[in-house]
């Protein structure tokens, strides 16, 4: 693959794994997130550049609810690129609270994030595709397999996800057939999402309650990534596809 891929969220977890999947697929990766984490800012990028043949070309550090920051992404991304080919949208947060004990604050916080940051760096990336039937960019926004059921405690989040799902209908429409626009909806993942800092002992639990029984990996989501953003994946568009070990059976 030489495709050149943007990948938000890119510092750990699910956007890491997509991040170092497209470079050792080939492709020309720049990364994003809202800082460097710890031992995977620069260091970690070149690292990877030096094994990967220089794939990953930049690191971007920026909140992607903020719209200047990412159209200044958007402007370097253009004048280093040309363009670009393939987005993988991976950044988000989540917040478990009874709906009682949120505060306004913690609600818009995770809807500027998760909607209002897809919505940017959506709209940033497809307008810096170039429309082709033959071979189509893609758009792969991260979404969740709770984008599909109500969850107690976790309203915002789940609304936030659901309309990312709205995102990815309505672009899928209105840009086919030269741009592909689909959402990936993973089920529990072992990331730190899922640690004591932002989910309960008890939801943990419940998240295992599933028939495989187990938390994926952040490579079994970058696998579907690499599948949508490939040949195999030029007749899907509008879909949500769920790397989720049977949580959801639509």
């Amino acid at each position: 693959m030489t495709a050149r891929v943007l990948v938000t969220g890119a510092g750990r977890g699910i956007g890491a794994a997509c991040a170092r999947a497209f470079a050792a697929s080939g492709a020309r990766v720049a990364r994003a997130d809202l800082a460097a984490p710890a031992g995977e800012g620069p260091a970690f990028a070149f690292a990877f550049a030096f094994a990967f043949a220089f794939a990953f070309a930049f690191a971007f550090a920026f909140d992607v609810s903020d719209e200047a920051a990412v159209t200044a992404m958007a402007d370097s991304l253009r004048a280093s690129w040309g363009g670009l080919d393939v987005l993988v949208h991976c950044a988000g947060i989540i917040h478990e609270a009874p709906l009682l004990r949120t505060p306004v604050a913690d609600f818009d916080r995770v809807i500027a994030v998760n909607l209002r940051g897809s919505f940017l760096v959506g709209r940033a990336a497809i307008g810096l595709m170039t429309p082709d039937a033959a071979d189509p960019p893609r758009v792969l926004m991260i979404a969740s397999d709770m984008a599909h059921y109500g969850r107690e405690t976790f309203s915002p989040y789940v609304a936030s996800k659901h309309g990312v799902l709205g995102l990815v209908r309505s672009w899928a429409k209105e840009f086919a057939p030269g741009i592909l626009v689909n959402a990936i909806c993973p089920g529990p993942i072992d990331t730190d999402m899922l640690g004591a800092a932002h989910m309960s002992a008890e939801w943990r639990a419940k998240e295992l309650a599933i028939p495989l029984a187990r938390f994926g990996q952040p490579e079994e989501v970058a696998a579907t990534a690499l599948f949508l953003a490939s040949d195999g994946g030029r007749y899907f568009t509008g879909q949500a596809i769920g790397p989720n070990g049977g949580s959801v059976m639509p």
